[in-house]
């Protein structure tokens, strides 16, 4: 059986200790999974918060948990998501991408990762590998390499990424409950691209008019396209399609071969 793919909007930190609409729909989406699939063999995550000059993979047997945020209460630096690694994943990527990926283990499993594994998977018994982004590939490379992932949805692995389709930190309104007029231009303009399978226009995202504004820099929004490329004319389901502190998007994709 084919697994789905999904790219996760991640948000705040806080959503890590949070019980709200959006929490508790990442809890269904697992739920969702383990309920129609097989369980996954392992997750390859792919976090915008892992953005490098190379694509690197993890081969760490126990990977550490990565608390890459700062300033937060204290009470979120408790939260624990230990997982275990998945060596035969990482042997396989390094099968698939040859020369072009390298082992690096100074990373761990960043908060773009635990923080929704936590409402997904919350018995942590699902092995977890990280792919970094790869800060030297352009928008079309991040779909290819994607592709080349697809395949392991047949080996019984569970491809995510998490970032946001709207990211823009400086211009945060910690008062604006919803969106900007901008950020929900984009998030929709991206919403529609995806559902009639017209990857050129998110492939291409930069030609539409907000684009500087929703996605000032590259690292939270190529997650997606790597998902895309590893989901090419799969069934999209959208969930969490709201945006906050007027810059923000939490939309959420599940890719199913129906």
């Amino acid at each position: 059986m084919i697994l789905p793919t999904l790219f996760v909007g991640h948000g705040d930190p806080m959503i890590a200790l949070k019980d709200n609409e959006n929490t508790r729909t990442f809890a269904r989406i697992g739920e969702y999974i383990l309920n129609n699939y097989e369980k996954p063999r392992a997750i390859l995550m792919i976090s915008g918060h892992w953005y490098k000059n190379e694509t690197y993979i993890q081969s760490a047997s126990k990977p550490k948990q990565i608390f890459d945020m700062y300033g937060f209460p204290d009470e979120l630096y408790q939260v624990e998501y230990q997982v275990e690694g998945y060596p035969p994943l990482t042997r396989r990527i390094q099968d698939m991408l040859g020369e072009h990926v390298k082992i690096n283990d100074e990373w761990g499993i960043d908060h773009g990762a635990w923080t929704i594994l936590k409402h997904m998977f919350p018995n942590h018994d699902i092995p977890v590998v990280q792919l970094s982004v790869n800060a030297r590939l352009d928008e079309q490379g991040s779909f290819l390499l994607g592709q080349l992932l697809r395949e392991l949805r047949e080996e019984g692995i569970l491809i995510i990424g998490s970032g946001n389709v709207v990211h823009n930190l400086r211009e945060v309104d910690w008062n604006n409950t919803k969106g900007t007029y901008m950020a929900d231009a984009f998030d929709l303009y991206i919403k529609e691209a995806i559902i009639q399978k017209d990857y050129e226009k998110v492939i291409h995202f930069k030609e539409h008019k907000y684009a500087k504004y929703a996605v000032p820099t590259n690292n939270h929004f190529l997650p997606l396209l790597y998902i895309l490329g590893a989901s090419v004319n799969d069934h999209v389901t959208v969930f969490n399609e709201y945006r906050e502190l007027g810059s923000m998007s939490m939309t959420t994709y599940l890719f199913e071969l129906k």
